[in-house]
């Protein structure tokens, strides 16, 4: 009974590989790397505003009147927020990663955004995984639903994910493999709710983890990878880019059950 809500949560994490491998088709350059940070950020943009928080609107709202659900859902993004900001100070700074890549500014840039985005994505993941396994067990049909359409929506993530480890790696493989780890979330979120957590995966903890995510993912879009495709060298693509990643969000959320 349990196996096949498993392998379906697996197939809709491993999705990010296909983005990843569409990632790889293009040789990574300048241009590439700010559509990509232009692309992930409205990715990032479109799934906090018009996915998560909704989400959790709905749910808060049937237990708390308007004001104390508007509350509750601005503290916990704000908390997410420092959160994010907080976790960019613990990764390594572009002066340490640039000892690692000869010194090249372009590259430690996109490394350094590679890192903030592949963190994000994969807390982002996580809720995502235990929806799967969730649906799955309730009712096999809707497992099947929930898992086409998350994997639809994990596609773009990849790319997301792919572009700038690509660039900063100088391989195209190497993004492919960020790619996957990013959707391996997914599995191990179902994997703990199902042997580890089981008692914690409430439906109220879980829209407030979601907020909370999507709190980081707003603070990564907006402080981290808005500024590196909005250069006034590459303005246009990094817009095209933004414009794309929410479009190709929408689309995904659109599909989902």
């Amino acid at each position: 009974m349990v196996a096949s809500p498993l392998v379906w949560t697996t197939l809709a994490g491993l999705s990010t590989g296909v983005g990843g491998v569409l990632a790889a088709l293009c040789p990574p350059t300048r241009r590439l790397l700010a559509v990509s940070a232009g692309f992930a950020g409205g990715v990032m943009l479109a799934a906090s505003l018009a996915d998560l928080v909704p989400e959790a609107l709905r749910f808060y709202g049937q237990y708390l009147p308007p004001l104390a659900c508007g509350a509750a859902l601005v503290s916990l993004l704000a908390c997410g927020m420092v959160a994010a900001a907080a976790l960019g100070r613990l990764l390594p700074d572009e002066a340490a990663l640039a000892g690692r890549l000869a010194g090249d500014e372009a590259r430690t840039a996109a490394l350094r955004t590679a890192l903030i985005t592949g963190t994000a994505l994969l807390l982002h993941n996580f809720p995502e995984g235990v929806l799967t396994l969730f649906a799955g067990t309730a009712d096999p049909a809707l497992g099947v639903r929930t898992t086409l359409a998350i994997a639809l929506h994990n596609i773009p993530e990849g790319l997301a994910v792919a572009v700038p480890f690509a660039y900063a790696l100088r391989s195209r493989l190497g993004g492919v493999v960020a790619a996957l780890i990013s959707g391996l979330a997914e599995p191990v979120g179902a994997v703990l709710a199902l042997w580890c957590l089981q008692g914690w995966f409430t439906p109220g903890f879980l829209n407030g983890t979601v907020v909370l995510v999507a709190g980081i993912m707003l603070w990564v879009a907006l402080a981290q990878l808005m500024p590196s495709a909005l250069l006034e060298r590459d303005l246009v693509v990094g817009l095209v880019g933004v414009a794309a990643g929410v479009l190709a969000m929408l689309l995904g959320i659109a599909a989902l059950p």
